[in-house]
């Protein structure tokens, strides 16, 4: 009994790595169709579209997932898909100001399903505008602090590139940028040959809340909630 109850623990266990993992390639795979439709399938030309599939390729999403995702959006493979990208604003518990990035195909459904959660984990769904401008459109790079990586050169890199602000934590160094300058920075890394963990255009908030062990943990339980919800591919905070 013991070895079929180890069997049965170790299949619950993939049973929901798979899940989780069908859950990213299915976020990932609407992040590649927004940017295929909006800028076309050629990702040379289409920025944020090779951004997108770096992602994917970073969560080892396999090619033929990535491709279908271009197919479907531009209409190569047939009827072009009809995704929607919106920002819903709110607060989150401990008055924390929220940006939930959805990427939908109904947006009736999606916003009572986010309104739903938010509200049922202590906070509030906003009107457009009520939190945005607590948030600045920004290029966002993390690089970890691995043996052998220089903070100096890092720092020189991204300032080349025309970087904004460079933060060094104990763990990783954050670099970011406008909008403008995202691809120009992200060069500069890549030719002085630093590995970053995590590029894209993010929501920054202009500044910090600071909250205790209890209120964090409340934050963070509501994030988690949105963020299981098929819609949702982001929730930008401020949250320190």
């Amino acid at each position: 009994m013991s070895g079929h109850s180890k069997w049965a623990t170790i299949k619950r266990a993939k049973g929901a790595a798979d899940a989780k993992r069908g859950a990213l390639f299915t976020r990932l795979g609407r992040e590649i169709a927004i940017a295929a439709r909006e800028g076309g399938g050629n990702p040379e030309s289409n920025f944020r579209l090779r951004l997108a599939i770096d992602k994917a390729k970073g969560a080892n999403m396999p090619k033929d997932n990535i491709e279908r995702a271009i197919a479907r959006a531009t209409g190569a493979g047939g009827e072009g898909i009809q995704l929607e990208e919106l920002f819903y604003e709110g607060y989150l518990p401990q008055k924390v100001p929220a940006m939930i990035k959805v990427v939908t195909d109904n947006r009736n459904r999606t916003v009572a399903e986010v309104r739903k959660t938010i509200t049922r984990a202590g906070g509030s769904l906003g009107e457009a505008g009520s939190v945005g401008w607590q948030f600045n459109r920004m290029g966002y790079f993390v690089i970890e602090r691995a043996e052998g990586i220089d903070p100096d050169k890092v720092f020189e890199a991204a300032l080349e590139g025309g970087a904004e602000d460079v933060k060094t934590g104990d763990e990783v160094i954050e670099v970011f940028t406008s909008v403008d300058q995202f691809r120009a920075v992200r060069d500069a890394l890549q030719e002085a040959k630093i590995a970053v963990a995590e590029a894209e255009l993010a929501m920054i908030p202009n500044t910090k809340t600071e909250l205790d062990e209890e209120g964090a943990e409340k934050v963070l339980n509501a994030i988690e909630a949105l963020e299981e919800l098929d819609d949702v591919q982001t929730v930008y905070h401020n949250m320190s």
